[in-house]
């Protein structure tokens, strides 16, 4: 009998060996193949079975026929919102750029719009609220972390006297992250209580038959008052320290950025609000898709909503960063927490400091996350020596903002890392503006970083010890298991 075992064991792993070869490179990055791969045949059984619970980042078909619905209603109903001022001349390239993210994305080009940047952790939440204070049709909410306690407070205070005003508040959280943060049954409780209409996103409640991979997770944080103004960056509705033990213990405190918007664009962002919502209630707003009455104001600027996730045939935030990244001509400035990248980004951004431009990277001098603090250092040598300059916000503080601005025209900023789970696994909203203003003032944004960073250098990081460079290499490892 033991002998039968042992054969029918070594079959089997044959069996899934083989299988794996064929299966498990097909349409995948060669990297995310390999780790798959190594995975596998390293420990064939769980392996082959982690691979079947989240090897796939396809969502169920329904959700995944809603969202060409939706695409296809954006399209429809913001043919021609191209407005925009040329009375300062654009970049040569830009032109193409617009028409990827449109392909991609559906979302227009739209001028005539004003932009605040908000960095200030409570200062944010602050501006948040008076705009939600001055609602008189609707509220659109929308984050990846929603959380009730002493620092939101006041935010779950206007929702509700929002409600008592008689606007409709509707609102969504990601359920995975959101229920793993404290607090969450009284979150839920005091949103119900308040009488704001809210749903979980990408909820895994298989007893209710709501299941898809796991690990997808809706990313995005929006704010939309009567389709008037509209707030999106990296900043999610909760303490800064996120209510966990071990930051508490550190000393850990978040660093985001915010822009608050007005004008057309606001009509863009809502579209996103609209899309999630229908895919979680099956209710599609279209009553609540604000008219475009653009309107003409100095200092205006263009912003185009670029959405990203699974739910769309291609990484659209991967293939916006690239085409910038290749027609840069000056300067580039990259702010991300989790800077995780792909082959592709990686060949861009040491292909721009060869081509003679000047290229800094904004990170944390600590991680919150391990793995993805581990995997993120073992790209800093690479980029060193290709000549890009790395800032290191100094500790206590996680520089959790997301942002890159390109020569002295065109920026980006949202909700994406420049990491493959913010590639291909969750949901995304980035903002593309060109505006020489905005710039400016994001510039203005990086100086602050900057002063309160340490530039790395190459002669430094060789002398890392040899236990770290092993951490770093295996947490690349496992980043590209996706």
């Amino acid at each position: 009998m033991s002998t039968i075992l042992l054969v029918v064991a070594f079959l089997v792993d044959f069996a899934i060996r083989v299988i794996a070869i064929i299966v498990v490179p097909r349409n995948r990055r060669p990297t995310s193949g390999m780790a798959w791969l190594l995975a596998i045949f390293l420990i064939p059984f769980f392996g082959f079975l982690l691979f079947l619970l989240i090897g796939y980042r396809t969502l169920p078909k329904r959700r995944v026929e809603m969202q060409a619905e939706i695409n296809q209603f954006i399209l429809d109903s913001t043919a021609g919102m191209e407005r925009v001022q040329r009375d300062h001349p654009w970049p040569a390239w830009l032109e193409s750029v617009v028409a990827l993210n449109r392909n991609l994305g559906a979302m227009p080009l739209v001028g005539d719009n004003r932009a605040r940047l908000h960095g200030n952790y409570e200062e944010t939440f602050a501006a948040m609220v008076a705009d939600i204070d001055k609602a008189r049709k609707y509220v659109h909410v929308e984050f990846y972390i929603l959380s009730l306690d002493p620092t939101t407070t006041p935010f779950f205070d206007a929702l509700e006297n929002a409600v008592k005003r008689g606007v409709t508040v509707r609102v969504l959280m990601d359920h995975i992250q959101s229920m793993r943060k404290p607090g969450f049954a009284q979150t839920k409780k005091r949103l119900t209580a308040s009488g704001v209409q809210w749903q979980l996103m990408l909820p895994l409640q298989p007893f209710k038959g709501k299941w898809q991979r796991p690990d997808l997770r809706n990313h995005r944080k929006l704010v939309i008052v009567d389709g008037r103004v509209g707030f999106m960056g990296s900043q999610n509705v909760i303490d800064r320290t996120y209510n966990m033990k071990r930051n508490i213990r550190r000393g850990l405190k978040w660093k985001d950025l915010m822009v608050r918007l007005e004008g057309p664009i606001v009509s863009g962002l809502n579209a996103i609000f609209i899309t999630d919502w229908y895919s979680e209630t099956n209710e599609l707003l279209t009553r609540d898709i604000e008219p475009v009455h653009p309107e003409d104001i100095s200092d205006a600027i263009d912003c185009q909503v670029v959405p990203s996730g699974p739910g769309f045939e291609g990484e659209n935030n991967l293939r916006l960063f690239l085409a910038l990244l290749y027609y840069a001509q000056d300067r580039i400035v990259i702010t991300s927490p989790y800077f995780v990248p792909d082959e592709s980004i990686m060949y861009a951004v040491t292909t721009a400091v060869q081509r003679g431009l000047h290229v800094e990277l904004f990170v944390s001098e600590i991680g919150d996350q391990a793995l993805v603090y581990h995997a993120q250092r073992s790209y800093y040598e690479e980029l060193l020596r290709a000549g890009v300059k790395i800032y290191m916000y100094k500790a206590p503080y996680v520089l959790h903002a997301k942002h890159f601005t390109i020569d002295d025209d065109v920026a980006v900023i949202g909700s994406s890392n420049m990491d493959m789970r913010s590639f291909s696994l969750n949901f995304e909203v980035s903002l593309m503006v060109r505006g020489a203003s905005f710039v400016q003032a994001l510039r203005a944004v990086e100086d602050g970083y900057r002063a309160d960073s340490r530039e790395l250098t190459l002669d430094e990081w060789m002398k890392q010890p040899l236990r770290s460079t092993i951490l770093d290499n295996l947490a690349r490892l496992t980043s590209a298991v996706q």
